[in-house]
């Protein structure tokens, strides 16, 4: 059941912020439904930030509407809006027990004591904080402490929940773990979440909405895998990461496909979308996915019809776990990368040097704006 009462969807309409000659937000329109988990991923100074705060009313916006459950919240204070923020330092109180940091925001509201203790303790326990009501902050791993900072912002019963990069003062296993915790918390307590973030992985892991962000502007928002697997543009498929960009000039149009020549490379055929007009000579991007590559050896059995081959050269071999990053020498400006699966790297591994065949079906090839 959630906590919330009240509808907490968000449109962003016209949304505007300079500071002086500087727009930091230009003009961004979203709507985000009531319960979802959204979250803005961008580099350092893309906006994303700004937007928080904004929808939080700890800045005004130069222009356009904020309105959450259909009201434009624009000049409310935060409380009126029933909104709460969680910074990335958690902000603790260091003198006050798990319990009372979690109760201090009823206690300035007025709740009587008893009432507020109850209402805590039940929050404690939906996030398996009741065995640490009475330690202090510093007796505390980074985890818990992020647990009861949440708690504290969501026991107020917002109908919107506020993270900023809230995982970013966590290591790498501990980042994980909170990726689970913050996922099942939102939805017990059925908030929407609104989160920023400029790490990839956990965009992915986390949001049913990825925003991606570029100087102020949406490049594009949608589902995680839509955004993951079919990127718009250069900008989005390069920052999400996993995708090889292609660029080259287009041999021919034949029906429903293209042949693309890219610098030592002919012949790389991509489906057309319909979506756009494309002529030979045209100059265009297209995506290809590092898991989508395939290696074989010259002269090895394997191609196929429907499939792209380029001949290769292997670059560099990184060995990261459970799949082997391989930079091949061809064809993308920063090096053209594929993802082997582990296990079938070292069936027959490959070294920096070896001259390879890179293949792939015709129909992962993406056509990109």
């Amino acid at each position: 059941m959630s906590m919330a009462s009240g509808k907490g969807d968000i449109e962003l309409a016209g949304l505007y912020k300079r500071f002086g000659d500087f727009t930091a937000v230009d003009g961004v329109n979203l709507k985000v439904q009531d319960g979802a988990y959204c979250c803005f991923l961008g580099p350092s100074g893309c906006g994303k930030t700004t937007i928080l705060r904004m929808i939080a009313g700890h800045e005004d916006p130069t222009g356009g509407e904020i309105l959450i459950g259909g009201e434009n919240v624009v000049g409310l204070p935060p409380v009126a809006r029933r909104t709460a923020m969680m910074f990335q330092s958690y902000a603790l109180f260091p003198h006050l027990s798990v319990r009372d940091n979690v109760a201090f925001a009823l206690r300035v509201r007025g709740i009587d004591k008893a009432q507020r203790y109850r209402t805590t303790d039940a929050m404690l326990e939906k996030v398996r904080l009741t065995e640490l009501a009475h330690r202090l902050p510093g007796q505390l791993s980074g985890g818990q402490q992020q647990r009861v900072a949440l708690a504290r912002a969501a026991i107020t019963e917002p109908r919107v929940l506020l993270l900023d990069e809230p995982l970013s003062a966590l290591d790498e296993q501990l980042r994980i773990q909170m990726r689970t915790e913050l996922r099942r918390m939102q939805r017990e307590l059925g908030i929407t979440f609104v989160h920023v973030t400029h790490t990839q992985l956990e965009a992915i892991a986390l949001a049913d909405v990825v925003v991606v962000m570029e100087k102020g502007k949406i490049k594009q928002a949608g589902p995680a895998r839509e955004v993951y697997a079919a990127p718009r543009d250069r900008y989005v498929a390069e920052f999400l990461g996993g995708q090889n960009v292609l660029s080259g000039k287009v041999e021919s149009v034949n029906g429903a496909s293209l042949t693309l020549s890219v610098p030592d490379t002919k012949g790389i055929v991509v489906p057309l979308d319909g979506a756009r007009t494309v002529t030979d000579g045209d100059r265009i991007d297209v995506a290809v996915r590092r898991d989508d590559i395939h290696l074989r050896r010259p002269g090895s059995s394997g191609a196929q019809a429907g499939w792209n081959a380029v001949d290769t050269r292997i670059r560099t071999v990184e060995y990261q776990g459970s799949f082997v990053k391989v930079m091949l020498d061809t064809m993308a400006e920063g090096g053209f990368i594929v993802y082997v699966p582990e296990r079938e790297f070292f069936q027959d591994p490959f070294e920096s040097g070896d001259i390879v065949v890179a293949t792939w079906p015709t129909e992962h090839s993406r056509l990109l704006a």
